[in-house]
């Protein structure tokens, strides 16, 4: 191959990249107080208490491009965003300023904080995870730059998801190349964090996502992932055991034929557990609505036992949510930068009730979502969504998870060509 068509293909690479949409997340207070919607590089909060629309501190959310990770803390009092501007804002919830921001060398794709409160963890793209150690809740509206310390690294391969155990005793991260990393947080975590706890093997593809399900039998939880194999596997990650695994696409006959021997396998997009541990809601890259997973912790099984599917809109979530306090779970649907879209940004909130032990789900209409037609304008910012743009959505959603975490694979010609080119080259001292 000549220098001419590597330029080419390189070029072609660069600009599907730039062409990439960032899907919208959202992140629901643990204690239900307020929900936050993030597309493109707004911040979208809603008052669930006050049923009002919350407007951020320096009347925007203060990131230039894509946000890509969202969270909040144990207690409810911090809130983080992170993205591709390669900027870490940490707000304070009871008066939404930001009072850190946090400056990357690379762009960010997950989020953590710690469960006291004292420290945030954010990873970028090179699998580099950092620390910020935080001063407390301050009033002024002065931001506070914070310098982050380099903490542990999965070499150079994406993180997918970060997150501390419900004790607190571990960090939690996960990666492109099929692995779940279980690290011991140190008591002094911006020397860097050296015991790994163990290694939660048994994936076949990216780990797209995870969460934890506790309940009172077993408060210190058991680990959930979901792939781009199309499982879903329970985990007792202390020791890295793999206790079950449920072959999501195949049981709920989402796998398609590509016309050779091999399935198409839906990627698991999102993940979360009910309150009591007894259910986990799945979002899957091809199914309008989710799967609803028994989760008995007991026996250590995990199985489907309901779909709820949303097909009058072609409803696809993005990202799942819910609190520590109520049975509602929070979907979200929608990305940033859609091609051929009259809005920069779609995003479309929908809500099921009774998530949890014992309880029938219910699809709740927009008038009896909480919060209701206020809470969708400043949420979705649109309340008419044709439906062929749900399908748009969803496409694109899929080709840019592809883009992202599937490894591309390049002769040696091109791989010789690129190595040459990359600008990330830098000395630690």
């Amino acid at each position: 191959m000549d220098v001419e068509s590597i330029t080419e293909e390189t070029e072609l690479h660069d600009k599907q990249s730039e062409l990439d949409v960032a899907p919208a997340l959202i992140a629901v207070h643990p204690t239900h107080h307020s929900l936050v919607v993030a597309i493109g590089s707004e911040l979208r909060v809603f008052d669930l208490q006050g049923s009002c629309c919350v407007i951020l501190g320096d009347g925007s959310s203060g990131h230039k491009d894509s946000i890509r990770a969202v969270s909040y803390g144990a207690n409810g009092k911090l809130f983080v965003s992170a993205g591709d501007d390669k900027l870490v804002k940490i707000w304070n919830t009871d008066t939404w300023q930001c009072i850190y921001n946090v400056s990357s060398e690379k762009r960010v794709t997950a989020v953590a904080i710690s469960n006291d409160g004292h420290y945030v963890s954010f990873a970028d793209k090179f699998g580099v995870v950092w620390v910020v150690e935080l001063e407390g809740l301050h009033q002024s509206s002065a931001v506070v730059e914070k310098k982050p310390a380099p903490m542990l690294s999965h070499y150079c391969s994406i993180i997918t998801g970060l997150e501390f155990s419900p004790d607190g005793k571990y960090i939690v991260s996960a990666d492109r190349d099929f692995k779940i990393r279980v690290t011991a947080f140190p008591t002094k975590p911006l020397e860097g964090a050296h015991e790994i706890q163990s290694f939660c093997l048994g994936h076949t593809k990216f780990v797209s996502c995870f969460t934890f399900v506790c309940n009172q039998e077993y408060p210190q939880g058991f680990l959930v992932s979901g792939s781009g194999d199309s499982t879903v596997c329970l985990w007792e990650y202390e020791s890295g055991t793999l206790l079950n695994t449920c072959e999501v696409g195949a049981e709920a006959g989402l796998l398609q034929s590509n016309g050779s021997e091999e399935d198409i396998l839906p990627v698991i997009t999102d993940l979360c557990a009910s309150r009591d541990g007894s259910l986990v809601a799945v979002a899957v890259q091809s199914l309008p609505g989710v799967l609803l997973l028994s989760c008995n912790l007991s026996v250590k099984s995990l199985s489907i036992v309901r779909k709820i599917t949303i097909t009058e809109e072609a409803f696809i979530p993005t990202c799942l949510s819910t609190s520590s306090t109520s049975e509602l779970l929070w979907l979200v649907m929608g990305v940033s930068n859609l091609k051929g879209s009259v809005s920069p940004s779609l995003a479309r909130v929908r809500a099921i009730s009774c998530f949890g032990q014992n309880s029938e789900p219910i699809i709740l209409a927009d008038s009896e979502i909480p919060g209701g037609e206020q809470l969708l304008k400043t949420l979705q910012g649109n309340l008419s969504i044709e439906k062929e743009v749900f399908s748009r959505t969803a496409e694109a959603v899929k080709i840019a998870m592809n883009n992202l975490l599937i490894k591309k694979e390049y002769n040696v010609e091109n791989r010789e060509y690129r190595k040459r080119g990359r600008n990330d080259k830098k000395k630690y001292k």
